[in-house]
């Protein structure tokens, strides 16, 4: 972990105007674990706990934000694959267990035609963090089952599609979330499951981590590197009034006040992680962690802004590593799974009824 959170703050400035990680980061996500962290036990795997995973990535976004988005994502679809059939799992993780996957699951997009052994895949997926690096990308469609329709996950191995270069946020530039293509390539159905099944639980005899739904888990992985992000803005600050103490009453205040912001959403993080280890799956939890996820977002959001405006006339620049958070934090709170309104809506229902 060491090695990773070093090799994040050396190139912190530079993976963000080149869009992309650097491979050294990436080797030292690997090392450090991340990619094999959700991988069944079977296959070498660590079949870890959600805390132990929101910790290191809020340590690795202090230093990083990109960085932990994709070490974070890296776990997470290890988490997802191991929801596919016994063959697939075998054929991704039976050379080692590091193996890095990518995903697009949300929106669906695509269109999968059914043939026989199997389905059709064309179209283009957007939204696939690290998939430059990946071994592996999870895309969904929405397929007919029956007499109704359903999202169906599909696996598909680099080299049968092509990467477009597409990722042009304002922030998270570091994280390579760019485009996949494909036309017409054939997935075995064996690659393939449903989504009903990703949002259920898992058969006994299985981990924890993977005897939970997605729902209690995903906003809480997201909002991981978001915190980071806050907590190394406030570290900057603390940085540079060591160096040159701020004359100004304000900027004292703003880091008085988003320090304690920004540790706070780290605080509800860690029970969140907590209860999707240890807690009752039941759907006030779920809505706990959703709306617990959305609210450290949003502390995030406000420590960051504070922290930016009190920054003055350094703020501006591009290059401040303070403006790079705020960049950051921005873009990853617009991701859905962080949106309070929705998280607030469901969190009232399964409380109030």
């Amino acid at each position: 972990m060491t090695e990773l959170v070093d090799r994040a703050a050396r190139y912190a400035a530079e993976v963000d105007g080149a869009r992309r990680l650097r491979r050294e980061s990436v080797a030292a996500l690997v090392t450090a674990g991340f990619p094999r962290h959700f991988v069944p036990r079977r296959w070498g795997g660590a079949a870890g706990g959600f805390a132990p995973l929101v910790e290191a990535a809020i340590t690795v976004g202090e230093s990083c934000p990109a960085t932990a988005w994709c070490a974070t994502l890296f776990a997470t679809h290890g988490r997802i694959a191991a929801y596919l059939p016994e063959q697939a799992q075998e054929e991704i993780w039976g050379p080692h267990p590091d193996t890095l996957i990518a995903a697009s699951v949300m929106p669906p997009s695509g269109r999968a035609t059914p043939v026989p052994g199997g389905w059709s895949l064309r179209g283009e997926w957007g939204w696939a963090s690290g998939v430059d690096f990946a071994d592996w990308v999870l895309l969904a469609s929405m397929v007919t089952d029956g007499d109704q329709d359903t999202v169906r996950i599909f696996a598909v191995p680099a080299g049968s599609y092509l990467v477009k270069d597409t990722w042009r946020a304002a922030g998270m530039r570091g994280t390579g979330t760019n485009t996949v293509s494909l036309c017409d390539t054939f997935v075995p159905e064996h690659r393939t499951v449903t989504l009903p099944e990703l949002l259920g639980t898992r058969r006994p005899g299985e981990a924890r981590c993977h005897n939970v739904p997605y729902t209690l888990v995903a906003a809480v992985m997201f909002a991981g590197p978001l915190a980071g992000a806050a907590l190394g803005a406030v570290a900057d600050c603390v940085s540079t009034g060591a160096a040159r103490p701020p004359s100004d009453p304000g900027a004292r205040q703003a880091l008085a006040r988003s320090s304690p912001e920004a540790s706070a959403a780290r605080l509800l993080l860690r029970e969140a992680a907590g209860r999707a280890d240890r807690g009752m799956v039941d759907a006030r939890t779920i809505a706990q962690n959703r709306c617990d996820a959305a609210v450290a977002a949003e502390l995030c959001v406000s420590a960051v802004d504070r922290l930016f405006a009190a920054r003055g006339e350094h703020g501006p620049a591009e290059d401040d590593p303070v403006h790079r958070r705020w960049r950051d934090v921005h873009t990853a709170a617009g991701h859905g799974a962080l949106r309070f309104a929705p998280a607030a809506d469901a969190y009232a229902k399964a409380v109030l009824g």
